[in-house]
């Protein structure tokens, strides 16, 4: 089977042709790169992933981490692919030159990780956490915890967790009991549990550094109450050095349907009523600080969601042109030549299906990566606000549509298998496990539902919305090819649906009918999820019909950009009309979910 973790093929269409990522080193951001530095960053990404994480991602799946009651036990290849990632600079890339990184666009750092996740997410999780963090304390702390922590953090030498859950409230962080308390030189002690923290605990690291959400005494009730603190496993002496042990204990390991080799761990804070710990920020500020550590989160979700989709697809695919089996109508008979299974109506179906969702869903995470880009770089505040605007809206869908249509694509490798893709000799079923925690964590899709339609359709006056129809609009007046302009007369009705269809939401949600709207907010999320997914489609399409229009194509470049408009036709065709239920159920305010009483279940 091919073992390429990610068509270089792909890589270079999504961030050159239809993204013009070459374009950000003239900005003054990134005028040291070019596209050959941008590409040399990848090839070091697809080499570490290939080399170091790759191998290990089934034996990290079989031979989860173990907890003696003292210490956490991995495989050793966990530590060796941690090292090269941290030494190849990886941790930092996104950072200033003067803070040790390489001052990357988030547009490439997004690409680089899309390797680490295609090989071994599992492993993967351990510095991709740690930069969540890093990044919280650089935006939030005080000088002193930057100093103390961050350039120990971009090294790799320490690594980092957010612990928000606690195991009576779950996503409702309203309601977590943690304790900060302020002692008299003004520090504080932290006292509570959190679970399911990834990468909570192991010794990859000198040192863990967790983001903690904790209420100070006295504080006022619900999320405007909470406050963001860091506490390290090890305390610091006067070096700066990790000292003696913090007051925080591994209660215990969660063993989990897929992510394996990641630790998932119940942590206990303050047993001892010694748990040392330094606001970040100002107190009651938590959630906020918070919130832009799961905002990027979010998007790197998606992204993983997309790249593990994508892993499967590849597998499939492989699978699909070798296995041989069965005949196709006309040549049907006994004495005819079997053929590979890829030759079947059913099969093309199942792979058109995930080449839609998983390259579709990397087109989108692409562009919100961009969307980071410009909201920090372009020389224009009201661009760079417009730019922020549109990410804030399109996130939820960024976090959601991938984390929906990854595992549905890992569904379809599985079946595409068969009785193979069943068993543990085969990695897809592999994907599917480690692909269903994506529609849970960092927000469920759900919650990623009702924050589209109660806060992010309406925040700003509509300012994200009103961005999308110029750039939708914008994009199909830059389309010239007859396929495109077919595929986006079959598009506008939807949308034209769908623009009516706000103005009535934003009346009913003010009124008595909002317990009916917040039950089917998913119908709305797939609206407005398909119609952005079809349009992510016509890019790619428009540049591929363009493409194809050159007399030097070679064969392979021909296929490709067949298979770009072949695949934009039956999202179009066969996904998008989905939507019609949708619309039907949120039009006529249908009550079925809302009026079900639950002791009638």
């Amino acid at each position: 089977m091919n073992s390429e973790l990610v068509k270089d093929k792909e890589y270079q269409f999504q961030l050159y042709e239809v993204l013009d990522t070459e374009s950000l080193c003239e900005r003054t951001r990134f005028n040291e790169h070019n596209k050959e530095t941008f590409n040399a960053v990848l090839d070091i990404a697809n080499k570490i992933a290939t080399e170091k994480f790759a191998p290990h991602n089934a034996k990290a799946d079989a031979n989860e981490p173990t907890f003696d009651g003292k210490k956490v036990t991995m495989i050793e290849e966990v530590q060796a692919a941690y090292d090269a990632y941290a030494q190849a600079g990886l941790i930092a890339g996104r950072y200033n030159f003067d803070e040790g990184g390489m001052q990357l666009p988030e547009t490439i750092m997004m690409a680089s990780a899309g390797y680490f996740m295609a090989a071994n997410p599992s492993t993967t999780s351990y510095p991709f956490l740690t930069v969540a963090a890093t990044n919280v304390i650089r935006n939030f702390a005080s000088d002193t915890i930057k100093t103390r922590f961050m350039p120990r953090m971009l090294s790799g030498e320490f690594t980092g967790t957010m612990a928000l859950t606690e195991p009576h409230a779950g996503s409702s962080l309203a309601d977590i009991h943690t304790t900060a308390i302020k002692t008299a030189d003004g520090q504080y002690r932290i006292k509570g549990s959190k679970m399911f923290i990834s990468a909570g605990d192991h010794d990859l690291s000198k040192n863990i550094v967790h983001l903690v959400l904790a209420k100070i005494q006295g504080a006022p009730a619900g999320v405007k109450g909470i406050s963001l603190f860091v506490v390290p496993k090890f305390r610091l002496d006067s070096q700066g050095e990790p000292s003696e042990r913090n007051d925080v204990a591994l209660a215990g390991l969660i063993h989990k349907l897929g992510y394996r080799g990641t630790t998932s761990t119940v942590l206990s804070f303050g047993e001892q009523d010694d748990c040392h710990a330094y606001l970040i920020g100002e107190e009651h500020q938590g959630l906020r600080y918070m919130f832009l550590m799961m905002n990027e989160a979010r998007l790197g979700v998606g992204f993983g969601a997309a790249m593990i989709g994508y892993r499967g697809y590849q597998y499939s695919l492989a699978y699909a042109k070798d296995r041989i089996q069965g005949r196709v109508a006309p040549n049907n008979k006994p004495t005819d030549k079997a053929v590979s299974i890829i030759q079947h109506g059913d099969v093309k179906r199942m792979l058109l299906a995930q080449k839609s969702y998983v390259e579709g869903a990397m087109a989108l995470c692409f562009y919100a990566a961009r969307l980071v880009d410009d909201s920090h770089t372009l020389e224009e505040e009201s661009q760079r606000l417009q730019a922020l605007e549109l990410l804030d809206l399109l996130t939820p869908i960024v976090k959601a549509w991938p984390s929906e249509y990854g595992p549905k694509a890992n569904d379809l490798a599985i079946q595409i298998l068969g009785g193979a893709g069943y068993t543990r000799e085969y990695p897809v079923e592999q994907c599917w496990r480690d692909n269903r925690l994506n529609p849970i964590h960092e927000g469920t899709n759900g919650i990623q539902a009702l924050d589209l339609l109660t806060r992010k359709l309406w925040q700003a006056q509509g300012a994200g919305l009103k961005q999308l129809q110029i750039r939708m609009q914008d994009d199909f007046g830059q389309t010239k090819g007859d396929v495109c302009q077919l595929l986006i007369k079959q598009l506008q009705p939807y949308i034209q649906q769908m623009a009516k269809l706000i103005p009535m939401l934003a009346r009913e949600l003010a009124g008595d009918k909002q317990p009916v709207l917040l039950a089917n907010a998913s119908c709305f999320m797939n609206v407005f999820g398909q119609i952005v997914m079809s349009w992510m489609w016509i890019r790619q399409a428009n540049v591929a019909e363009q493409a194809l229009t050159k007399a030097d194509l070679s064969t392979d470049d021909q296929a490709f950009y067949q298979g770009k408009l072949q695949a934009a036709k039956y999202f179009i065709h066969w996904e998008l009309p989905t939507i019609v239920r949708d619309l039907t159920l949120l039009t006529e305010l249908d009550d079925s979910c809302a009026a079900m009483h639950s002791d009638w279940f």
